[in-house]
Parts: structure tokens; C-alpha cells; sequence
């Protein structure tokens, strides 16, 4: 795929770990601010049944902004809510027996860290996007893997699979990534933590991605 064809880079909103209280209208005023393409719902240590609760009313304001709700990491809850996909870790499990649960029309994404090999296994097993990352520091999880913008920029150039930018990015940090060939930039922390709001941080990445 040649960069005149490539679709512009787009928002991907990773939840917070705590989604109860007043999330859901932070979420609402988040994706009515620019379009949204994905939103990741990322809780941990909580039972199916507790996740299913926190997840479903999230679920019902993606659906109203037409942007996708993928489940981080467990296949099982994405199967019960009919997401419209799963992300997954190294450890989260295998795409090919993802896509023999979910089906042919969930989006699968797999974390690849800094690793072309990792990427090229997740595109022949089947994933319809591959995720770069951490590119900066970042508060919302402990730093293992560092990628290089380059990464980016090697892949659009070998292959038409999306690539997911992660890590630390903010609204001050993410032009590098666009221009470096990222086609989404995952954000938590960046909005969620930004000191005028969620909504102005998305306003924010909306112009930086328009421009």
C-alpha cells in the first residue's frame, strides 16, 4: 500500500482501569468531541460477570458514535458481549482460535511490542491489526518493550496491515508517529489524565489528525 493511498491515522481510546462511577459520561463527552475509530476496554482482575456490567452500558455509547468496542485480552467477555473485536497480549492467547470464536468479522489486534517478527507471525496468523509500542514513557503500564518511530515506517513500507502506535503518546508527542506511518495512535493516559478534560484532549488529537 503506498502512503497516497493510506487512510489517515486514526484515534484509538484505551480505557482507564476504573470504568465505574462517572466513566461512562467521560467516555460519552470523549466521543462526541472527534471521531473515535476504536475504543479499548481494558479492566483487570475482575470476574466476567463484574466486567460484562462495567462493560455494557461503554458498549452502548460506542455503538451510539459508531466507533468499535474491542475487548483487551480475554475472548471469552468480547464472545459475550458480541464486541466488535479482541486485542491481545503475547499471552492472551492465539488469533487463528480467536477468529474460530468470535468469527469472521471481529477485528483481532495483537500486541507486537518492538518485534518485526512478532508482527509478520500476527499478520500470517490472521490479525487484522498489529500494535508498535511503547513508544514513550508511559504511567498506565510498566515499560518492557521501547520501539523506535522507524518501526512504524518499516512496516507501512512491507505491508497493507495496519499498525497500531501505543505507549505514552500525548497530544504533544503523537505528530512524530503519524508522520513516521502509524495508522492508529492508541491513547489512555493522554486523555484521561489531560488537564482540561477528556473531551479537549480528543478535540486535540482530532486536529493534529485532520492536519
Amino acid at each position: 500500500m503506498t502512503q497516497a493511498t493510506r487512510i489517515p491515522c486514526q484515534l484509538y481510546l484505551i480505557s482507564p482501569l476504573d470504568v465505574d462511577g462517572d466513566f461512562p459520561a467521560r467516555l460519552e463527552e470523549a466521543l462526541s468531541a472527534a471521531p473515535v475509530a476504536a475504543f479499548q476496554f481494558r479492566v483487570k482482575g475482575l470476574d466476567q460477570h463484574e466486567a460484562a456490567r462495567l462493560a455494557e452500558p461503554l458498549q452502548a455509547i460506542c455503538a451510539a458514535h459508531d466507533t468499535a468496542f474491542i475487548v483487551n485480552d480475554d475472548v471469552a467477555l468480547a464472545k459475550r458481549l458480541g464486541a466488535d473485536g479482541v486485542h491481545l497480549g503475547q499471552g492472551d492467547g492465539d488469533p487463528k482460535e480467536a477468529r474460530r470464536i468470535l468469527g469472521p468479522d471481529a477485528q483481532i489486534g495483537v500486541t507486537c511490542h518492538a518485534s518485526r517478527h512478532l508482527a509478520m507471525e500476527a499478520g500470517e496468523a490472521g490479525a487484522d491489526y498489529v500494535a508498535f509500542g511503547a513508544f514513550f514513557p508511559t504511567a498506565t503500564k510498566t515499560v518492557e518493550h521501547h520501539a523506535d518511530p522507524e518501526i512504524l515506517s518499516w512496516w507501512q513500507g512491507m505491508f497493507e496491515l495496519p499498525c497500531v502506535a501505543i505507549g505514552g503518546i500525548t497530544v504533544d508527542n503523537g505528530a512524530q508517529l503519524v508522520a513516521a506511518g502509524a495508522d492508529f495512535l492508541a491513547v489512555s493516559g493522554g486523555v484521561w489524565a489531560y488537564p482540561e478534560g477528556p473531551a479537549a484532549a480528543v478535540k486535540r488529537f482530532g486536529a493534529l489528525l485532520a492536519g
